[in-house]
């Protein structure tokens, strides 16, 4: 499931420190890989203690973790919706990722110039958002052009349900809110509002980059930032992209565990970013554990049983029969299959099942 997370920023933000530290495979946990499909686009691994646990209790041949795409996108300047720099490649790149990581500059360093000559956050996120908003605008207007002259006439009730969502985004975006602030009122206004596929309708998460001695606490640049963002449906992240770099030049996991604890953090920046980078994309794991194998399966929030099945291969979703459950706790405190079936805590579910996250599965099927 080949879902993308976006890293996007003005230049000298922390944005390719921060990729670099993602692509350090040091950085991670013991066991995280990284590789490269294009120079700017990394598969990481999603960082998963049930994992490990599992992994612990089986002893399999083989480990095959969740993972994540995360995208270094080129850099942005003002007039990019106009085509200034790279602004036609940045926004073609952004519209083909699923969500936004937006690295905010949150630090004050004189030996790192600012392309606007002074550090503010809030300036830099709306200089991002102005030119998301003014693309966005042209896709609107030419969309209600198309519609308009339909929904004046006759009795076409779709195209006047789509006139008037495209007069609220319209509304929302020339008031510089971004396309997510709008909801869909009925299934069929949210199922159109998906199908605009408008940049700033993206889930965002605005990564908040700090200096070493905020890293656990934030300073006044990310509560700026906090305040600006809160109508939005947006999360934030602090990180100190300085310190994860030089977390990742530690070669044990136990070094850089005492590390983290010197500073006050329970995890690494990286390792949180990754897993809210999977959130942000309403991703969830669900297991299968073995001998063989124990392998974390990714699946989209809210699937059921036979779509989580044709995961692993088409043939499991056509001839679904049932599923066999198990939920991780009880895996984890009875001590294995064995001793759940024996206490009767195995769940047999049907087509209609929806699958939670954590859930270790057996899929009967017949093809």
């Amino acid at each position: 499931m080949a879902l993308q997370c976006g890293i996007v920023g003005l230049p000298n933000v922390g944005k390719s420190t921060l990729f670099n530290c993602l692509s350090n495979a040091k950085a991670q946990s013991a066991n995280f890989p990284f590789c490269t499909i294009e120079p700017n686009v990394g598969v990481i691994t999603v960082p998963d203690d049930r994992l490990t646990k599992l992994v612990e209790m089986c002893k399999p041949k083989s480990v095959v973790p969740a993972t994540v795409e995360i995208v270094d996108i080129a850099g942005l300047v003002k007039g990019a919706s106009k085509g200034e720099g790279l602004g036609n490649k940045f926004l073609a790149n952004i519209r083909e990722t699923d969500a936004i990581l937006h690295v905010l500059r949150c630090f004050d360093d004189d030996n790192i110039t600012h392309v606007d000559g002074s550090v503010d956050p809030v300036r830099d996120k709306e200089i991002i958002d102005y030119e998301l908003q003014l693309k966005d605008l042209e896709t609107v207007d030419s969309r209600i052009a198309k519609t308009y002259k339909q929904a004046q006439t006759g009795g076409d009730k779709v195209a006047k349900m789509q006139y008037e969502v495209l007069s609220r985004v319209k509304e929302a975006l020339e008031s510089g809110r971004g396309a997510r602030t709008v909801k869909g009122e009925t299934p069929d206004e949210q199922k159109f509002l998906k199908e605009l596929f408008l940049l700033t309708s993206k889930p965002v998460m605005y990564v908040c980059n700090v200096d070493d001695a905020s890293a656990a606490t934030g300073n006044k640049y990310v509560d700026a930032v906090r305040e600006a963002v809160k109508d939005e449906d947006a999360q934030i992240l602090i990180v100190a992209a300085q310190t994860e770099s030089e977390i990742a030049e530690l070669d044990t996991w136990e070094e850089r565990k005492e590390f983290l604890n010197e500073i006050g953090l329970e995890d690494s920046g990286v390792s949180r970013l990754i897993r809210a980078a999977y959130n942000l994309l309403d991703l969830q794991t669900y297991f299968t554990a073995g001998p063989d194998e124990v392998r974390a399966w990714t699946f989209m929030r809210g699937s059921k049983a036979p779509q989580c099945a044709g995961i692993i291969h088409t043939d499991f979703e056509k001839g679904f029969i049932r599923a066999e459950v198990i939920k991780y706790d009880d895996y984890v405190s009875l001590g294995g299959e064995t001793a759940v079936k024996e206490a009767g805590k195995m769940g047999v579910e049907g087509k209609d099942y929806i699958v939670q996250d954590g859930d270790i599965m057996h899929f009967r099927f017949n093809v």
